[in-house]
């Protein structure tokens, strides 16, 4: 709180000098606007989408009450306010991420993994490459941190299978979505975005410097050269690069002793049952777990089960003759059995079938950016309950948090933020249900399931899939209503049921979008990036244009890393094109590198795609640093490269 409270004065301050310097009465509001934006997005007062929506209605209040505030006309025109929610940006975004879902609805994921090991055999060099490709050409028609959502249980097979180390291929699986997202139009919300910011910065433009739009293939030059640079790093510095994890013997590791040398948990399957004496009679399970530091997976009355992980009730009370399966560290049972005078079984006799490897067993999922759960905890969601799941330790910045850490509140109570890998006890049957669950991402692949969710639509899938494609490239269809065909054409043909279309939405994506888009109209209407852009040129304007070039791209990054993509395009933008006009250079061009230079998310684990693999690599922010300092300089030298080289004028 204190950091935040700092900081809010700094920001306040420095709003208040440069508003106090401003030459009209508009730019000060904008100036102040932009200010509170970015504090609550860097800090994270709030959730992105909270931050987005707040500013937006701001911007409303300001401009309805603009004959008040010494205003000469509305920020916004009120009317104007909401139309971001119904722009070509938005409604491609949300055809994309249905789209997207259709495509795994039909298994065709787990046909990707096979094809990579077929081809790619099973050595780093050679599975990196063909993993990291995949999903560059995947993140091209869909959003990054979806595609990386996509093939993280991919990796996880491809790891299981080749015995590579997972530490080994999700960093360069994810940092390759994001590069993958600059190879289309459609690749990342930035770029779809960047034709929307054009024309409404062209309606501010003299008729000479009007910008034209771009179309879907016109960056692949551009992302092509970066995804290539970014393979190629990672397969010459990988070994210096990625965290060195020993390689396990898994044809002789267990369970348990993989749990032992991931997560330095020493965990132990047993079965106990409850005598006259015990003091848990009458008990409840949620209480005793929490003194005692067990989890409870099974529990018998008489000659059947009771319940099952995946029906255990919080509530359920301890009876005489109960069996109980239990799950916990050695000394942790030790004192359980001792301290509740439980009688403890040789082996699980009672529970033989239901806790074998065939039918359950311990698994890692990851809460991916979009959960409906973060900030809420285990006991808040009735976890086990509700999805059949035991919670056994949380994965969360590189720290293993589970029950034994004295210092930590009940693990179940922790609050569950992005990116956190959960290790659970499950039936491999609740593990299938979760797969359809957008609030999870399963990375256990390996173990005994049915039929994928629907193989024998892949192909009305994949046609639904090139349609849009071929409208959006040979005919003048626009790319939102192309996509939309796309997605509708998925819930038509039966590949998704409406209600798992909507399910596929990150809304939360799209709230942040359309709410972000009046605050670019105000800056640019305003005369703010006009006001700026000037200020910087009296700094660097004699500087050739590839220095340029680089100062925006660099300020793109530096903007991305604090802040979402989103914003940092929609703040940039309008800057870019006035700084790019006083030095008499392409002002689309300039438009484009901010854009592109706002994927350029390495260093830290701040972009969703970093979020989302660092839980399953067991990477710390000090990974990111070091590898994505260097993928970082190296993105920025190739952009203005290729936007000189290849003619980008």
């Amino acid at each position: 709180m204190t950091k935040k409270l700092v900081a809010a004065v700094i920001f306040a301050v420095i709003a208040i000098y440069f508003s106090s310097i401003a030459p009209t009465a508009s730019v000060a509001w904008v100036v102040l606007i932009l200010a509170l934006t970015v504090y609550l997005f860097a800090l994270e007062v709030v959730t992105v989408d909270v931050a987005a929506i707040t500013i937006m209605v701001l911007i409303g209040i300001v401009s309805v009450a603009a004959a008040y505030l010494g205003l000469d006309q509305a920020l916004v025109p009120p009317k104007q306010l909401f139309s971001g929610f119904s722009s070509n940006a938005v409604i491609s975004i949300i055809a994309v991420m249905i789209i997207g879902a259709g495509l795994d609805k039909t298994g065709i994921m787990g046909k990707v993994a096979e094809f990579i090991l077929k081809i790619g055999g099973s050595t780093e060099k050679s599975i990196i490459p063909l993993t990291s490709g995949s999903v560059a050409f995947i993140s091209s028609f869909m959003q990054n941190v979806g595609a990386a959502a996509l093939f993280l249980p991919v990796v996880s097979r491809i790891s299981n299978r080749a015995e590579i180390p997972m530490s080994r291929l999700l960093m360069p699986m994810g940092f390759s979505a994001i590069l993958g997202g600059t190879m289309t139009m459609i690749g990342s919300s930035p770029l779809i975005l960047l034709n929307d910011l054009i024309l409404t910065s062209n309606t501010y433009l003299p008729e000479g410097n009007k910008m034209h739009t771009w179309d879907l293939f016109d960056v692949t030059p551009i992302g092509l050269s970066l995804v290539i640079v970014g393979i190629t790093y990672f397969i010459i510095a990988g070994n210096y690069v990625l965290p060195k994890v020993a390689p396990s013997d898994k044809n002789k590791e267990t369970t348990l002793d993989y749990l032992r040398r991931t997560y330095q948990l020493d965990m132990r399957v047993s079965e106990v049952e409850v005598t006259a004496k015990s003091p848990l009679l009458n008990r409840k399970l949620l209480e005793v777990e929490t003194q005692y530091n067990v989890r409870v997976i099974a529990i018998k009355e008489g000659h059947r089960i009771k319940a099952g992980v995946d029906d255990l009730d919080r509530n359920l009370e301890f009876k005489i003759g109960q069996v109980l399966g239990i799950i916990s560290l050695p000394d942790r049972e030790d004192d359980f059995v001792e301290l509740a005078q439980l009688l403890e079984h040789e082996g699980t006799p009672s529970f033989g079938d239901l806790l074998s490897d065939k039918k359950s067993g311990i698994a890692e999922i990851v809460i991916p950016n979009n959960s409906s759960l973060i900030n809420k905890s285990a006991i808040d969601i009735w976890m086990r309950k509700r999805y059949g799941l035991s919670l056994l330790g949380i994965l969360r910045n590189g720290k293993t948090l589970y029950a034994k850490d004295q210092d930590l509140p009940e693990i179940r109570a922790i609050p569950f933020q992005a990116g956190d890998m959960l290790l659970v006890y499950t039936t491999w049957e609740s593990l299938e249900r979760l797969e359809k669950d957008n609030n999870f991402i399963t990375i256990t692949t390996e173990y005994p399931r049915k039929e994928e969710n629907r193989p024998h639509k892949v192909y009305w899938a994949l046609g639904f899939f090139l349609l849009a494609l071929s409208l959006a490239l040979f005919t003048p269809t626009p790319l939102a209503l192309a996509l939309m065909t796309g997605a509708i054409g998925m819930i038509w043909s039966g590949v998704l049921n409406i209600e798992e279309a909507y399910q596929a939405v990150s809304w939360k994506t799209v709230f942040l979008l359309a709410s972000l888009i009046p605050l670019g109209v105000a800056v640019e209407s305003s005369g703010t990036a006009r006001w700026i852009a000037d200020g910087v040129l009296s700094f660097a304007g004699g500087q050739p244009i590839w220095v340029i070039q680089f100062i925006v791209a660099l300020l793109a990054m530096s903007f991305t890393l604090v802040m979402s993509n989103v914003g940092a395009t929609v703040l940039l933008v309008p800057l870019a094109v006035n700084i790019a006009i006083g030095v008499d250079a392409n002002p689309a061009v300039m438009a484009l590198i901010v854009a592109l230079g706002t994927s350029n998310s390495f260093i830290l684990p701040t972009h969703q795609v970093n979020a989302l693999i660092m839980g399953p690599g067991g990477y710390r922010v000090t990974d990111f640093m070091k590898a994505g300092s260097i993928m970082s300089l190296l993105f920025i030298t190739v952009l203005i490269l290729a936007v000189n080289v290849l003619g980008y004028h």
